[in-house]
C-alpha cells in the first residue's frame, strides 16, 4: 500500500491546474467582470447563475447553497472521489508522475485511474485501427448497411476488436500494461488459462467523458457464435460507472449549452444518426435507465431562461420498454431545469432507422414536430381505454385526471382538461370534477407528509445562534470590512487591521474571521491568505469566508479596486475613532470624579490628537 502524496506534488497540481479550465468541462462558464466566472450551480438546481468562479484567487464558491472551495474540492465532490484520488485524477491530466511518502511511489494501486484511463486510450486507438482490416469487414457492412460510412465512423472513433482471444490484451501488455492493470479496467477477463480479451469480434464504440477522457466502451455483436448479449458494455471500473454515463457527451455538451436543447435517444447508432443529420445535441444512456445522475450532468450543462426555456427532448421505441422509460422520464420532468419533450418518428421508427429509409431531414423533422412529455404522458394513459364506450371514456378521463391534477399551472391545466375532454367527448366541466377530486387527494396526501414532517424533531442544536441579519447596515458594513481584509491585504497594514478590529465588529462569526486573517497576516506573508485561513475554521466559518473573498469589489481595474477597498477601510478607522473618542470620554468623567487634573489632561490631549486625526482623514476623501 503507497503512503500519502508529497506535499509537493499536491501544491504542484494545484498551481498548474487552471480550476476555470477544469470546472469549464462540468459548468459551461461566462464572464461575470472582474476576472471573475459564472454559471449555473451543478451542486444545486438554480435558474440563475449563482455559481463563481476566481481563477485569481483558485476558488468557486455558489451564493445560493453556499458550496465552494478550491479545484480539489470541486472534482472530489461532483465525481465522488477521495482526496488522494481527486490528486491522482488531476495529475494524470497534467502528465504529472507523484511521488509518494512513507511506502513510495504507487504504480498499480495508488496511480490506478490515472493507468486505467491509458490503457483505454491505448485500446481506443487499437480498436479504430484496426476498424479498417479486412477482419473489420463484417463490421464496416453492418455500418454502412445503416448509413455509416467510414468518414462518417471516424468521426466517432468507431474501431473494432478482432475476433481473435488475446490480441488487444497482447497489445497493452507489449505497452507496458500490467495484468491486474487491464482487469481493473475491464479490457480483459482472467479465465484458467491466463487473460483474454473481453471484447471479441465485435464493432466497438469508444464511451468518452466531458473532458474527452475514453472511460469505457460499447461493442455491438456480430456473429451468429457470439453467445453474449447483442451490446455489452464495460462493467463498473474505477472510472466508469453507468448511471453516470451519457454517450456523446464528449461531443454534444458545447452544442447543449450553446442550443440549450439536449435529444436523449437509446442507443449508439442513434446518436451518430442524430449528429450526422444535423441534431448536434443527441446524447444516449449505455445500458440503463435514465435515471437522477444523468439529469444532474444535464441540468449543470443547461439553464434556465424564462425567455428561452431549455429544452430536453425524449426519444424512447415505441416497443413496451420504450414506453415505461418513456413514463419514467415523465415522472422525473420536474427535475430538469427544462421543459422535456417527447419525439416519436413516423411509424414508430429510431432515429437511425428513420434516417437510412428516409434521410437527414427527417430526423431533423422527427426533433423539431416533438410534443409536451405531459401531452405523450396523458395520451398513453388514455389509450388503454375503449373510448368508443361511455364506460371507456369515464376510465380514460379518470385516468388522465390523476395526471392533469399535478399541474400548478391553473392555465396550463385548464388547457389540459380541455384537451382531455375533446379526446374523451366529455363535458369539460366533468373532466374538470375529476381533475378537482384528484388534486384534493394530492393536497391531503402533501398536509399529511408536512404534519409528519413537523412531528420529526430537528437535528438543530438548540443553542445554535441566530442567522445573520444581511438587512442590518452594522452587519452589512462587517461584511463589506472583511471582504476588504481577506481579498485586498495591501489595503491594510497589520497594526491597522489590529485597531479597526477592535471597534468593528459586533458579530461574534465575524469577529472569528478577523481573529483567524490576522493571525495568519502575523505569521506569514499574504500569499495564499484566505487558503491558510480557511484551513484554520470551520465548515459554517469557510463558507462565510468563501463568500466574502469571491464577492465583486465594484470597480474597473486593479487601481480602482485598491481605491474602493481603501474607502472602506477608511470608513472603518472613522468607526474606530469615533469608539476610541467614546472610551476616552468614559475616562475623562472618572478622572474628573476624583479630580485627578493630570489624568484629565493627558484624555484631553488624546482626545485632541482623534480629533486631529478624524479631520485629516474625512479632509482625504
Amino acid at each position: 500500500m503507497a503512503g500519502r502524496i508529497s506535499q509537493k506534488d499536491i501544491e504542484e497540481v494545484r498551481q498548474r491546474t487552471n480550476i476555470a479550465d477544469v470546472i469549464n468541462e462540468y459548468v459551461p462558464l461566462r464572464s461575470a467582470g472582474g476576472g471573475e466566472l459564472k454559471g449555473l450551480c451543478p451542486f444545486h438546481d438554480e435558474k440563475s447563475p449563482s455559481f463563481t468562479v476566481s481563477p485569481g484567487k483558485g476558488f468557486f464558491h455558489c451564493f445560493g447553497c453556499k458550496e465552494g472551495g478550491n479545484v480539489f474540492d470541486f472534482v472530489q465532490k461532483l465525481d465522488s472521489l477521495s482526496f488522494r484520488e481527486t490528486v491522482e485524477k488531476l495529475a494524470a491530466k497534467l502528465g504529472l508522475q507523484l511521488t509518494y511518502e512513507d511506502g513510495g511511489p504507487s504504480n498499480e494501486e495508488s496511480n490506478q485511474r490515472a493507468r486505467i484511463l491509458e490503457a483505454n486510450r491505448a485500446a481506443a486507438d487499437f480498436y479504430e485501427k484496426n476498424y479498417e482490416t479486412d477482419d473489420a469487414k463484417p463490421g464496416r457492412a453492418l455500418l454502412e448497411a445503416r448509413g455509416f460510412d467510414l468518414e462518417s465512423c471516424k468521426k466517432f472513433s468507431i474501431g473494432w476488436a478482432p475476433k481473435g482471444w488475446t490480441s488487444l490484451t497482447e497489445h497493452l501488455k507489449s505497452l507496458g500494461f500490467s495484468d491486474d492493470e487491464l482487469v481493473a479496467a475491464a479490457l480483459s477477463t482472467k479465465g484458467e488459462r491466463g487473460l483474454y480479451d473481453k471484447f471479441r469480434g465485435r464493432v466497438i464504440w469508444p464511451i468518452r467523458d466531458q473532458s474527452n477522457a475514453v472511460i469505457g466502451f460499447g461493442a455491438r455483436k456480430i456473429f451468429d457464435d457470439d453467445t453474449g448479449p447483442k451490446y455489452l458494455n464495460t462493467s463498473e471500473t474505477p472510472v466508469y460507472h453507468k448511471s453516470q454515463v451519457l454517450y456523446g457527451i464528449d461531443l454534444a455538451k458545447r452544442e447543449i449549452a450553446k442550443a440549450q436543447q439536449v435529444v436523449v435517444v437509446e442507443g449508439y447508432t442513434d446518436v451518430m444518426a442524430c449528429h450526422l443529420a444535423g441534431v448536434t445535441t443527441a446524447v444516449a444512456t449505455c445500458g440503463t435507465a435514465f435515471g437522477d445522475e444523468h439529469i444532474r450532468i444535464l441540468n449543470r450543462i443547461l439553464s434556465s431562461d424564462a425567455t428561452n426555456p431549455a429544452q430536453v427532448i425524449f426519444n424512447f421505441d415505441p416497443d413496451e420498454a420504450g414506453q415505461k422509460a418513456a413514463m419514467r422520464a415523465f415522472n422525473d420532468a420536474s427535475k430538469f431545469n427544462a421543459q422535456t419533450f417527447m419525439a416519436i418518428g413516423p411509424d414508430g421508427l429510431d432515429p437511425s432507422d428513420l434516417r437510412t429509409k428516409q434521410g437527414d431531414q427527417a430526423v431533423l423533422d422527427m426533433i423539431a414536430n416533438k410534443k409536451p412529455l405531459l401531452e405523450f404522458a396523458i395520451s398513453r394513459s388514455m389509450s388503454k381505454f375503449d373510448l368508443q364506450s361511455r364506460e371507456g371514456q369515464v376510465g380514460a378521463a379518470r385516468a388522465a385526471a390523476t395526471l392533469v391534477a399535478q399541474i400548478d399551472d391553473a392555465v396550463m391545466r385548464g388547457v389540459y382538461e380541455k384537451y382531455v375532454a375533446d379526446a374523451t367527448s366529455l363535458d369539460r366541466s366533468s373532466v374538470g370534477q375529476l381533475v378537482a377530486e384528484h388534486g384534493k387527494s394530492i393536497r391531503r396526501t402533501a398536509v399529511s407528509n408536512l404534519r409528519t414532517d413537523a412531528a420529526t424533531p430537528t437535528a438543530q442544536a438548540e443553542d445554535a445562534p441566530p442567522p445573520l441579519n444581511l438587512n442590518d447596515p452594522v452587519i452589512q458594513f462587517e461584511r463589506n470590512l472583511l471582504m476588504v481584509m481577506i481579498q485586498l491585504p495591501e489595503a491594510c497594514s497589520l497594526e491597522l487591521f489590529a485597531r479597526i478590529a477592535k471597534a468593528n465588529f459586533s458579530s461574534p462569526l465575524h469577529l472569528a474571521l478577523a481573529r483567524v486573517i490576522y493571525s495568519e497576516r502575523s505569521s506569514g506573508s499574504d500569499e495564499n491568505l484566505l487558503e491558510r485561513c480557511l484551513a484554520k475554521l470551520d465548515e459554517a466559518q469557510q463558507s462565510t469566508l468563501r463568500e466574502l473573498a469571491m464577492m465583486p469589489l465594484q470597480a474597473a481595474d486593479a487601481t480602482a479596486r485598491l481605491r474602493v477597498g481603501q474607502g472602506i477601510i477608511n470608513k472603518g478607522l472613522e468607526r474606530t475613532i469615533d469608539y476610541e473618542k467614546n472610551a476616552l470620554r468614559g475616562q475623562r468623567r472618572q478622572a474628573e470624579a476624583v479630580m485627578d487634573e493630570a489624568a484629565i489632561a493627558e484624555v484631553d490631549r488624546k482626545l485632541m490628537a482623534l480629533t486631529t486625526e478624524l479631520h485629516a482623514l474625512r479632509s482625504r476623501r
